[in-house]
């Protein structure tokens, strides 16, 4: 048993481990920084357009309110109809453009994907030269508790994708 447990670490002394911080390497992308730009004007763009439609079922609900006592109960209901579609309306292009799967979400990937690309080769290419066995993120949740800047190649990721500083 005890040779099993011994023969199971043995590798990992051998094994390789460096950080990279893939916040600091973002924010130092001038691509990074130009697709979070294009992403925050087409969002601000489709908000407008959401909030736009919103408008419109508030000035036909305000309307309804003062002329309700003058309607039939059938233009009654085609006015609570008309509302109700322009709020549905503005819901489903809320939704569309932002839900779990909807425009913003494509865009940001079709963006960003070039970018992770462009850093998980660097990534990559350094590893296969220092001969890395792993590479951890410490800008993510990964539960490190301590990590020593030693082994931080976030300057040489940036170095390789030809931003080094």
């Amino acid at each position: 048993m005890a040779a099993c447990a011994f023969g199971a670490t043995q590798p990992l002394h051998a094994q390789k481990f460096v950080l990279i911080d893939m916040e600091y390497i973002l924010k130092n992308m001038p691509s990074y920084e130009r697709a979070n730009e294009q992403l925050n004007q087409v969002s601000r763009k489709w908000q407008a357009e959401v909030e736009a439609l919103n408008t419109e079922a508030q000035k036909l609900y305000k309307t309804y309110q003062s002329e309700a006592v003058f309607l039939s109960a059938e233009q009654k209901k085609e006015r609570e109809e008309a509302i109700v579609a322009k709020e549905k309306e503005a819901a489903n292009l809320k939704k569309k453009y932002f839900g779990p799967e909807g425009e913003l979400f494509k865009k940001r990937e079709s963006l960003m994907a070039p970018i992770n690309d462009e850093i998980y080769n660097a990534v990559k290419d350094i590893c296969e030269t220092r001969g890395y066995s792993l590479v951890l993120d410490r800008a993510s949740d990964s539960g490190i508790i301590f990590a020593s800047p030693k082994i931080d190649i976030s300057s040489e990721v940036l170095a390789k994708l030809g931003l080094g500083q």
